[in-house]
């Protein structure tokens, strides 16, 4: 038995040296695969801030063709010729609320990428909490929503691609789910259950369907700038969107599941490892903490507008 536990520790250990390794050669030396491999073009959902942006023009540098997929069609216009003028790539946007994702919405998405030889496609929409909450205090629209583009525009978007993917025998899917659905979140229960349903589901994918040629990965980040995160400063553990994909990029094609910034797989490695009666209680104050201030807050927007 101790020379078992012994091979898993010794395994456990080589293969989080050899992700640490790929993310510090995503971050600093740029290594990726040659993404027209899988095909011409690329699809990124919420494309038009952070990391989908980031994502949207790191595909079009390297010399792919992009479907930008957000809500605004104003942003979209705007990112798109931005694009198309910096990297001298053709681009087509579809104007999509991922928060209601029916099939006029799914039939309007298939049209728009039916005659297009897709080789990428970046789930990267996604929703979190305005700010850490009891699950009985959000709202059923924000629960539906939150279903819904974490979780269902990921499997419709999925299914978009797939059948001719496999046709083809080549194409990568890229899952973004976060480093909530890793560990326990209270206060943040159900984006934390919606994220580990996308690397579960994402895992379970790429063992369906890599013998075709067709890799599917989940890249689960912690801390990025952006809107989402509410987080404006950079740091060593927080790149911000550009620098978050320049790693990112370097991953596709390698492990279903990763964390390619090489501060956030430290990071995820080592938090389960804690003792859980000290990091859960810890996760849980500090999400009070934001709470309470966030209650305050709107207190006080609520005085100031009465």
């Amino acid at each position: 038995m101790s020379d078992i536990i012994y091979g898993v520790g010794l395994a456990t250990i080589v293969y989080m040296a050899v992700q640490f390794l790929r993310g510090l050669a995503g971050t600093f030396l740029s290594s990726a695969p040659d993404l027209k491999k899988y095909g011409a073009w690329a699809i990124v959902t919420g494309a038009t801030d952070g990391i989908g942006r980031a994502y949207a023009n790191e595909f079009a540098r390297r010399g792919l063709n992009v479907v930008l997929i957000s809500r605004t069609q104003s942003k979209l216009d705007a990112a798109a010729k931005e694009i198309e003028e910096k990297y001298k790539v053709d681009t087509r946007v579809v104007a999509i609320d991922f928060s209601s994702f029916g099939k006029e919405k799914r039939a309007k998405v298939g049209d728009a990428i039916k005659d297009l030889d897709i080789g990428v496609l970046v789930n990267n929409v996604g929703m979190s909490y305005a700010h850490p909450m009891f699950f009985h205090e959000l709202s059923d629209d924000d629960v539906e929503a939150m279903l819904e583009m974490n979780i269902s525009s990921t499997c419709w978007m999925t299914r978009a691609v797939l059948p001719k993917m496999k046709e083809n025998k080549r194409g990568c899917i890229v899952n973004i789910s976060s480093g909530a659905a890793r560990l326990k979140n209270p206060l943040l229960a159900l984006y934390s259950g919606t994220k580990s349903f996308v690397e579960k589901f994402s895992e379970s994918l790429d063992a369906e369907y890599r013998s075709d040629g067709i890799h599917i990965q989940c890249q689960s980040p912690l801390f990025v700038t952006s809107k989402l995160s509410k987080i404006r400063k950079t740091s060593w553990s927080t790149p911000d969107p550009k620098g978050y994909v320049k790693a990112a990029v370097a991953q596709i094609g390698g492990p279903s599941t990763c964390s390619p910034f090489w501060a956030h797989e430290i990071q995820l490695w080592l938090f389960p490892r804690l003792p859980e009666f000290l990091l859960t209680p810890f996760v849980k104050n500090m999400h009070l903490g934001l709470r309470k201030r966030a209650m305050k807050k709107a207190e006080a927007n609520a005085k100031k507008s009465e």
